[in-house]
Formats: C-alpha cells, sequence, structure tokens
C-alpha cells in the first residue's frame, strides 16, 4: 500500500518536518474496509463465465430488459431534471419556513428500502391511492404496472442525487455573479439561463450523471410499485432478479454488465460530486478586508502618498498623457449613460440610515472604517440587501419598487464578478444585450469599450487569462456599456498591485470624467479620494458623518477613521475652558486662542496633529510648545524619504511623529528610547463632533 506518509507536524526541538509512517491502529481497519468493498467485486469477475459472456448479454429477454432500462432511466433523469433542478436552487436559495423539512423529503428516499418506497408510491398513485384515482379519471393514466410506473419508480429514488449536488454547487457560487448579471438589467430568468445554469454545468453533469446511474439500477421500488412485467416493467435488474433462479451463469453476467457501467460514470465523474464544482467557486465578502487601523494611523497599509491630500486636482486638456495612452489607440470620453438627467436623491433607512443627493456628473467616494455600512449602502441603492432600504429617484424616477434588473444601476463589485464562461467581449455585451440590443450591435458597442479603456485586443479572452489589472478595465467597461444612470464601484482597485493600480485608476479618472450619470466609489485609498472624487462621505455605524469636498474634508475631517487615514493624529475628547480640550485618554491639550471653531466647554471635540507637526527630544525642550510629554518609542517606519516614530505615553494617547532618517540618527532612536514630544498649541486643529 506504498511507503511511509510525511506528516506536516514539527518534530520536538527538531525544527523540520518528521517522517512518519501510518498508524497500524487506522491502516488495518482501512485494508479491510477495502478488502470489504473490493471482494464481492471480484466475486462477479471470478465466477462469470467468460467464453458465454456475450451470449448471455444478447439473449432476446436481456436486450429487451436493457433496452426498457434506458428507456426508462432516461425519462426518469428527465423527470428529476424538471424538477429537481428548481427545487435544489428553492433550497440553495431562498428562505422559507419549514426547508429543513423539505431538505429532509429530498433525502428520505436515498435512506429508505426501496421496497417501503415502493409501497408509499403505490398508496399515493395507486388505483386505490391517494391521488391515483384522480389521474385515472382526469387523464386515463394508470401508474402502477405501467411503463410509467417504473419512471416514476426510478425517479422517486434517484432525483435526491441530482438535487443535492445541484444544491451545494448552488450555495458555493459566488453571489456577485448573479447580482452582477442582474445590475446590468438582465431578468431573473435571463440571470438564471446564462449566468447560473452554465456555471452550474460541471455539478449539473455529475447530479445528472449519478441519477440516470441509479435509475438504471432500481429494483425494489420498481418490483414493488410497478410490477415485474416483461417489455412494460422489467428492468435489467428486474431480469437480474429472475436469471439467478434459472440461470446463476447469465445472472452474473448482466451483473457485470451493471457494474461495469456504474463504474464508468464515477470514474469519469472523478470526485465532482463530492465538492470539486463547490470548492471552485469562492464567496466573497461584503465588506472590503482592510487592514486594521493602527494607533494614530500608525504605518496604516492605506496611509496616503506622502504630501497627498484630499483636494482633487483639475482635468487640464491634454493633462493626462499617461491615461490617454493607457486608454490605447482610438479613445474617447465616456457618452452621457441615456437621455435626460440622472441626478439621484435617496432615503436610506435601516443599517445605514441618511438622505443622499448629488446632481448628475457627481463622483462620490464612499470611505469609513470596516462594518461602516459602505458597501450596505450601495446594496441598499441596488435593491439587494433587507439590512437597509432605500426610497430612491434616479433622475426624477421612482424606482425605488422596480426590481435591480430594471433600476438602470450599474454595480462593480469588489472581485469585478466577470461571468467566467464568456470572453471579456461577450462580458462586455452582457448588459446591451438583456436590454434588448441586437447581437451584433451588441458586440459592436462592447468592443468600443473594451479599445476606450485600453483592454481592445483581450476581446477573445475567458477573465481566467486576464491579469488583475486587465479583469478590472474589462469589469469597468462592461459597467459603462450598459449605461446607467448610477454607477457602483465597490474597491474596484483593492486586489492590484501598486503599479496597475496607478494604471487603472488614471483610466477611471479619465472615463468617469464624461460619465453623465452618478457614480459612488466605496474606497479605503486616500489617492483614490483625490484623483476621482468630488465629494467625500464618511460613514460610521451606518450613518453619514461627513459628506464635502475633498479638500474639506481634509482640513476639517470629523471622523476620527478618516483623520487617521490620512496620515494624522486623531484624538477625541471634550471642549475643555481656555481653549483646551480634555481627551478622552486622559490628558490636556492645549490650543492657541482663535484657532477653528471650538465649541462650548463639555461638547465633543476632535483633535487633529499632523505628524510633522510633532517633535522629538530627548531632554525636556525649552521655549514656546505648550504641549510636552514624556514617552517611549516603541516602533519606527519609514513612509517614502521619512520615518514615522510611535511614542506611547502615560500622559496621552499613542502619538505619531514624522522626522528625516537623519534626525532619527542624530537622536539615536530605537524600540524603548525615552524622549519628549511637544506640538505647539497653533498645530491643533480642533472640530467639533
Amino acid at each position: 500500500m506504498g511507503g511511509p506518509v510525511r506528516s506536516g507536524r514539527l518534530g520536538a526541538g527538531a525544527g523540520g518536518a518528521v517522517r512518519r509512517g501510518v498508524p497500524a491502529g487506522l491502516l488495518v481497519p482501512a485494508l479491510v474496509g477495502v478488502a470489504f468493498l473490493l471482494l464481492p467485486l471480484v466475486g462477479v469477475l471470478a465466477r462469470t463465465d467468460w467464453p458465454s459472456l456475450l451470449h448471455h448479454l444478447t439473449t432476446p429477454q436481456v436486450t429487451q430488459a436493457l433496452r426498457l432500462s434506458l428507456v426508462v432511466s432516461g425519462w426518469a433523469l428527465l423527470l428529476s431534471l424538471l424538477m429537481g433542478v428548481p427545487l435544489a436552487w428553492l433550497l440553495a436559495r431562498v428562505p422559507f419556513p419549514g426547508k429543513a423539512l423539505v431538505r429532509s423529503l429530498v433525502l428520505l428516499p436515498m435512506v429508505l428500502p426501496p421496497t417501503v418506497g415502493g409501497v408509499a408510491l403505490l398508496l399515493a398513485f395507486g388505483r386505490r391511492g391517494v391521488l391515483g384515482p384522480w389521474l385515472e379519471s382526469t387523464f386515463g393514466l394508470t401508474l402502477p404496472f405501467h411503463t410509467a410506473g417504473a419512471v416514476v419508480a426510478a425517479a422517486f429514488v434517484a432525483m435526491p442525487f441530482l438535487v443535492i449536488s445541484l444544491e451545494g454547487a448552488l450555495a458555493g457560487l459566488r453571489p456577485s455573479l448573479e447580482e452582477t448579471a442582474a445590475s446590468l438589467g438582465a431578468g431573473p430568468l435571463r440571470v438564471f439561463a446564462t449566468v447560473t445554469l452554465p456555471l452550474l454545468a460541471p455539478a449539473l453533469a455529475a447530479g445528472a450523471a449519478l441519477t440516470w446511474a441509479r435509475a438504471l439500477g432500481e429494483f425494489g421500488a420498481t418490483i414493488t410499485f410497478a410490477g415485474n412485467l416483461p417489455g412494460a416493467t422489467q428492468t435489467l435488474p428486474l431480469q437480474v432478479y429472475l436469471l439467478l433462479q434459472d440461470s446463476p451463469e447469465a445472472a452474473t453476467s448482466v451483473s457485470l454488465l451493471l457494474l461495469v457501467i456504474a463504474m464508468v460514470v464515477l470514474v469519469a465523474l472523478r470526485g465532482r460530486w463530492t465538492g470539486g464544482a463547490v470548492r471552485e467557486a469562492r464567496a466573497t465578502p461584503l465588506e472590503g478586508a482592510a487592514a486594521p487601523d493602527g494607533p494614530a494611523g500608525f504605518a496604516d497599509p492605506g496611509a496616503p502618498e506622502e504630501g497627498v491630500t484630499l483636494e482633487k486636482p483639475p482635468i487640464r486638456p491634454g493633462a493626462d498623457a499617461e491615461a490617454d495612452a493607457d486608454a490605447g489607440p482610438g479613445a474617447t470620453a465616456a457618452p452621457a449613460p441615456a437621455a435626460g438627467e440622472s441626478d439621484l436623491r435617496a432615503e436610506l433607512t435601516g443599517y445605514t440610515h441618511f438622505p443622499l443627493t448629488a446632481p448628475a456628473g457627481t463622483t462620490i467616494a464612499v470611505v469609513g472604517p470596516n462594518g461602516a455600512g459602505k458597501t450596505t449602502l450601495l446594496r441598499a441603492l441596488l435593491g439587494l440587501t433587507p439590512r437597509a432600504h432605500a426610497e430612491v429617484l434616479l433622475g426624477g424616477r421612482d424606482v425605488t419598487r422596480l426590481p435591480t434588473h430594471r433600476r438602470e444601476v450599474a454595480w462593480v463589485p469588489q472581485d469585478g464578478a466577470l461571468f467566467p464562461h464568456l470572453s471579456a467581449l461577450a462580458n462586455t455585451a452582457y448588459g446591451l444585450r438583456a436590454r434588448g440590443v441586437p447581437r451584433a450591435e451588441a458586440r459592436r458597442q462592447a468592443r468600443e469599450w473594451l479599445v476606450r479603456l485600453g483592454v481592445g485586443e483581450l476581446a477573445g479572452r475567458r477573465p481566467a487569462q486576464l491579469s488583475g489589472g486587465q479583469a478590472q478595465r474589462v469589469a469597468l467597461a462592461r459597467a459603462l456599456a450598459a449605461r446607467p444612470r448610477l454607477l457602483l464601484l465597490d474597491e474596484p482597485l483593492a486586489a492590484l498591485d501598486q503599479t496597475t493600480r496607478a494604471r487603472v485608476r488614471h483610466t477611471l479618472r479619465r472615463h468617469l470624467a464624461g460619465f453623465g450619470g452618478v457614480c459612488l466609489i466605496v474606497t479605503h485609498d486616500p489617492v483614490e479620494a483625490v484623483s476621482l472624487a468630488d465629494r467625500v462621505l464618511v460613514l460610521e455605524g451606518g450613518a453619514a458623518v461627513q459628506d464635502a469636498p475633498p479638500a474639506e474634508v481634509t482640513r476639517h475631517p470629523r471622523s476620527p477613521w478618516v483623520a487617521r487615514m490620512l496620515g494624522g493624529n486623531a484624538w477625541e475628547g471634550t471642549a475643555g475652558p481656555g481653549g483646551t480640550v480634555e481627551l478622552a485618554g486622559g490628558g490636556l491639550l492645549t490650543t492657541a486662542p482663535g484657532e477653528g471653531t471650538l465649541p462650548g466647554p463639555g461638547a465633543p471635540v476632535l483633535a487633529v496633529i499632523a505628524p510633522e507637526a510633532v517633535s522629538l527630544h530627548l531632554a525636556r525642550p525649552e521655549g514656546s510648545p505648550r504641549n510636552v510629554w514624556s514617552g517611549t518609542v516603541r516602533e519606527l517606519t519609514a513612509v517614502g524619504s521619512r520615518l514615522r516614530v510611535l511614542v506611547t505615553s502615560p500622559e496621552v494617547p499613542a502619538l505619531v511623529a514624522e522626522i528625516t532618517p537623519a534626525a532619527a540618527a542624530d537622536l539615536g532612536l530605537a524600540d524603548g528610547t525615552r524622549v519628549w514630544t511637544a506640538v505647539k498649541a497653533t498645530e491643533v486643529t480642533v472640530v467639533g463632533l
């Protein structure tokens, strides 16, 4: 049975993998189990009369039973597909009372003795059964002792294999694929036919093969419910039963035939039924998996580049040479999404609760910590979540009660959600086809959009053949080609490396500049807000904390999370007398008289200090600083050409200072160094919360 098995455990003190044999206590019972399953098959092979095999399989009785078995199993498979596919979808996708009971009913024929199943069918569909008399009087249909009865019996015991295969595969499919298809204008049936079913093809084929094989070998329910009538209900397994009494050698030959058919089916599946299709489909999280915020934004992967402020630069003709070159030949600005106005007015309730308005042509960056409700906001506008409800008017048209595919709202989720079974061209044309555009025209427009975004030469490739940046451009082209009034982008650049992200950001900026609708972009990256947004919407706990132009959010952040995202120190507290701030974590902060608009005593405030405004000293500084605290260096991190130093103090919350490497060397800074921090009162910005 082979050599020793490698174990992934480390030996004590060895520091390497230890080669261990399979424990005899497990190996011996496993080998006995294999022998237990193998010996009956060996018995069939050993007792087969090989010289007479062909003769046994070609007798009139056997060939007639074989033809009938193929007919019965084929119709049973068709019946299982007609009922089983919708039933699997219902169990996987629709919550309803009693789902556990329905699933138990589906699995019941797999554990029920076949003869008991036959008795149950007889009591349900027999001439004296619950439904049998009505079927006979209304349709003239008699199932017992008829070929149709054999089909019903085979479908009854075989359909569960199809249902459980498809239910598992459906549960494993990425919901974003079907939701994106709906946002592109595809109705439920079109989504099911063009997205769901093609993605289920491996699981459907595996389930269908198992269902057919089980129907082919059905015996107990068939003989109990449909009888054993030659040419009508006497299938191949029933023929084996008869041959055992008169010709055991012929029964062995027919058994070998059924055994070979079953083995061929199982070998062809190669484990697909046991979860292969499900493992290939990965569910995606609703919120972006951003790195947690460190103290005062220290070493935050999403921290802005040096010198960056949230102030959107003007778009000048010819200023984006890199974007133009990146967009490819023949690129033009995106046209307006549709005739008429596309302004947005929404009132959100539930977990996300605030009003949202934006004129046509506005791009809004939605920022906030994980769990703030950013993705919930997008899904509420799409009508895809029960967590929040949105009363939505687009261009004066109330779309609140319309299904997703009729809202003219296109969505690009975090992973792009390109349909893996379609080429880049077919992906881009999907929304156009869903809205009734003829195939040739849809493909022509789709190709133009791919050229505009610099991926025209990739039209024939499948998503698996695209890089991350190429896939994001195709996803964007698909959304823009559908000409939505509202475009929703959920962290579209989060999965890209820095170089690719910069390229795609330039391309996205150029096309959003000509987009005639409203665009919402969820992001954790302040650079994206700089480059793309006209407004920044800050969410915390489902509420809008701030909604203002990027420059205003930079100068007066009303959220500690935003201040830290921008690389600043943000301390919450309450306004005290004489321009002081009593910090929530303990300590007192002095501000300059007249700096900002300090609320009255006792009002909640946020004090923001830029890291470069914090000075470090080995001895207590003398002179003008009003805010001086002792502390300990806990970490040094390089940010561009400067160093960020995290200092903890018993007097105030953790503080980040930004200095030059030369200054750090002069001070001899290292982890554990005792220092003094100083901040001038004029360097503290205070805003009311």
